[in-house]
């Protein structure tokens, strides 16, 4: 597995975000997602990414559990900022620098390791001053319980407000065929200027990009996608044959509509005026992993990248991300 360069870190190419081994896609199961994760090791997949509410928590202990043993082969990244309580329930947003100390040291805790490689502001707490969250994750920095900082889903000011305070490595913003909005809310310019690097979450579109989801009953019942609007009536019907032009490309470079997918969005790393741009594809499963992790070897030429631009342009995608889209882009 390559590598590409955020920041001052050095992670693959392409990552897995463990997310959905604890919750929101439907029933886990603990020992598939272990074997999971040790076959990305094995792989070179070794960036995970995880936060404290998944699950709440569990997802956390899960990854400690599974990276026991080769922690030196990880570049572990975790989140806060999404307070959750043990049952589940949400309690806030929360930016306060008391909370994200005391949030820091229970993820040590849960995770079963001394430093965290990369730790993500989840969600902008507007109620708190951006530079009083980002002075506390400095002085973790300094206490040497992280080695960097980053932050999700921030508008281009604040990411620059943060990293006037401590410097921001990466920030993780979903981005792939269908959520192309980095490229024309300024994120990605932002992050090229400031020498920041990109994670890009969702890069399969939730999945639908795979183009194994045909209907709504294909998911199941518990699953969160069936309260995403593009997941929806009209949307889902609209967002099908967007789905469909991308296989007839993939079939053509005998790849799956995953790794085409995938595919492209390493390849946007590429494009002027980019930084590097590392994908985290989520899965559960040992054969959906291998899949992903095969997709860094895809190589696109400009004519790939020309026609997956006139099957997937900009503002394609019918609904909109999350039911509630107050909480991104702050």
């Amino acid at each position: 597995m390559r590598t590409r360069d955020l920041g001052s870190l050095t992670v693959p190419a392409e990552g897995l975000g463990c997310m959905g081994m604890s919750e929101f896609y439907g029933t886990g199961d603990q020992q598939e997602a272990e074997r999971t994760i040790h076959r990305a090791l094995d792989l070179g997949v070794t960036f995970l990414d995880t936060a404290d509410m998944y699950g709440p928590f569990t997802n956390e202990r899960l990854v400690g559990q599974a990276i026991a043993g080769r922690r030196e082969e990880v570049v572990l990244a975790t989140k806060f900022g999404n307070e959750r309580r043990e049952d589940g329930s949400f309690v806030r947003i929360n930016g306060e620098p008391d909370y994200v100390r005391r949030a820091c040291d229970a993820s040590l805790q849960r995770l079963g390791v001394d430093v965290i490689d990369l730790y993500y502001q989840h969600r902008v707490d507007t109620s708190v001053p951006i530079e009083d969250t980002w002075g506390a994750l400095g002085e973790l920095v300094a206490a040497g319980k992280i080695r960097y900082a980053g932050i999700s889903e921030a508008a281009p000011e604040t990411i620059r407000r943060a990293h006037a305070v401590q410097a921001v490595t990466a920030v993780q913003t979903e981005y792939s065929l269908w959520t192309r909005d980095p490229e024309d809310d300024g994120v990605l310019a932002t992050c090229a200027e400031l020498g920041i690097g990109f994670v890009a979450y969702s890069p399969i579109g939730r999945g639908f990009l795979s183009g194994e989801i045909r209907s709504i009953d294909d998911l199941a019942p518990d699953d969160f996608r069936r309260r995403n609007p593009r997941f929806q009536g009209a949307a889902f019907e609209q967002n099908l044959q967007l789905v469909d032009r991308v296989r007839e490309i993939a079939r053509e470079k005998d790849v799956t509509a995953s790794q085409l997918a995938l595919a492209w969005v390493m390849a946007q790393s590429d494009v002027p005026g980019h930084p590097p741009i590392v994908p985290i594809p989520g899965t559960k499963r040992v054969r959906y992993l291998e899949e992903n992790a095969a997709a860094a070897d895809v190589a696109l030429t400009d004519e790939d990248l020309a026609r997956l631009d006139e099957a997937a342009p900009r503002g394609a995608a019918a609904g909109d991300r999350y039911p509630d889209m107050s909480t991104v882009h702050r």
